[in-house]
């Protein structure tokens, strides 16, 4: 149980790191490309200048385009139509009417990322002055190709950075939990020592009561109402043996000291006899027990650690199945598993209990108001599990409880 907290302490470190690190990679790349995207802008503001003194003083300043692929350039006219341009500007996307008609509304520099015939572009439009008046238009374009490779050159180097960050989190994390762990698990320690130390001095006061208690039963020289007094100290006495008893399997469990083998068995066999067992209380109780299973159910786990849980689940059953009421128990065999079903025609178990139906003391007494000590089911799911299996419940459609062991298969 330690060492599921421990793994899961681990897995929600590596997780926060890991969103943290992605949120924060995101962040980066996006700013990346916004600032990329900005001083390209600025880029091809100028470069639209000097091309428009170009084309407008006849000058021969030094632009981008001149032989380039990746820029291009148009000029047009107040009614769009294109006055000048580079041989490449179509391939580019240029010119934009859109773009244009933007620019004389605006009378301003206009940006946007535009499509091309390879892939999108990036083009800024802005008015051409003669004499003070707007005369047209110019239009500079850069393909996003390069811009693209950087970022994916920026993604590529972050990477490798974030997974390993991510490995160096998960490493961190295992030390961490450990670390936070330890003091949780001294307590369990302790705590486990003390349950197993208690039940087993507890156990040797309650076993004289119950010799003594007997003996003065067995003299007969006892009244009535004090015969009645002295039987019900010992019920008593025989529950609370019955509680100590789980407490110290509980404790064996939690230690890992519980012996339990992993043998060949037939699971049919030890079935019957679980079932045996409890047929004469059924009987008086006027609870129909009802078995199917097939012969020859080899399992492979420990045979009377898998008592121990059947008779837990029938035990259970039998508390909370009304009188005239049934209990089914099916066994069949399921792949690699052997699935053991004990439904009973109770009141079922109500869904806000189901999650913790197997914790160690909880009673869901709203819903199942004869419940025991709260330590059978949790035991014996552990028990289950400790042979390589499990065991889970549920509610039958039909109503009532239904529980399933699964066994590995031999």
């Amino acid at each position: 149980m330690l060492e599921r907290i421990r793994h899961r302490l681990t897995l929600g470190y590596a997780a926060i790191f890991a969103f943290i690190l992605a949120f924060l990679s995101v962040v980066a790349v996006a700013g990346f490309a916004s600032e990329m995207t900005v001083q390209q802008d600025d880029l091809l503001t100028q470069e639209a200048r000097n091309q428009a003194t170009n084309l407008l003083n006849g000058e021969d300043r030094e632009v981008l385009a001149e032989g380039s692929t990746e820029f291009s350039w148009v000029a047009l006219n107040l009614d769009g139509r294109i006055t000048a341009s580079d041989p490449v500007a179509a391939s580019l996307g240029l010119p934009d009417p859109a773009l244009a008609r933007e620019t004389l509304e605006k009378d301003g520099v206009v940006s946007a990322t535009i499509r091309g015939q390879d892939g999108n572009v990036r083009a800024v439009s802005m008015p051409m002055y003669d004499g003070g008046e707007v005369v047209g238009t110019i239009q500079y374009a850069r393909s996003l190709e390069e811009v693209r490779k950087t970022v994916r050159g920026l993604v590529l180097v972050l990477l490798p950075l974030a997974f390993g960050g991510l490995g160096l989190a998960a490493l961190g994390g295992l030390y961490m939990s450990s670390r936070a762990m330890r003091p949780v698990k001294e307590s369990f320690e302790r705590q486990r020592t003390f349950i197993a130390d208690a039940s087993h001095e507890l156990k040797t006061p309650l076993t004289l009561i119950r010799a003594d208690g007997e003996v003065v039963l067995y003299r007969g020289d006892v009244n009535p109402a004090d015969r009645k007094l002295i039987e019900h100290a010992l019920a008593e006495t025989e529950r609370m043996d019955s509680v100590l008893s789980s407490l110290l399997l509980a404790a064996r469990l939690d230690a890992g000291q519980l012996r339990v083998s992993r043998e060949p068995f037939d699971l049919s066999v030890v079935l019957a006899e679980t079932v045996e067992r409890f047929g004469a209380r059924a009987a008086s109780e006027g609870i129909t027990l009802e078995v199917s299973a097939p012969d020859g159910l080899t399992a492979r786990g420990d045979p009377e650690k898998t008592g121990q849980v059947l008779a837990a689940l029938l035990d259970n059953a039998l508390r909370f199945t009304p009188a005239e009421g049934t209990i089914a128990v099916v066994a069949r065999s399921d792949g690699s598993r052997i699935e053991v079903t004990v439904a009973d025609t109770g009141p079922g178990i109500a869904p806000k209990h189901l999650p913790r139906i197997f914790d160690r003391f909880y009673r869901a007494s709203a819903a199942r108001p004869r419940g025991g000590t709260g330590l059978g089911l949790a035991i014996a799911r552990d028990l289950a599990r400790a042979q390589g299996g499990d065991l889970s419940a549920r509610n039958a459609e039909s109503g009532g409880a239904q529980f399933c062991l699964e066994v590995p298969k031999d």
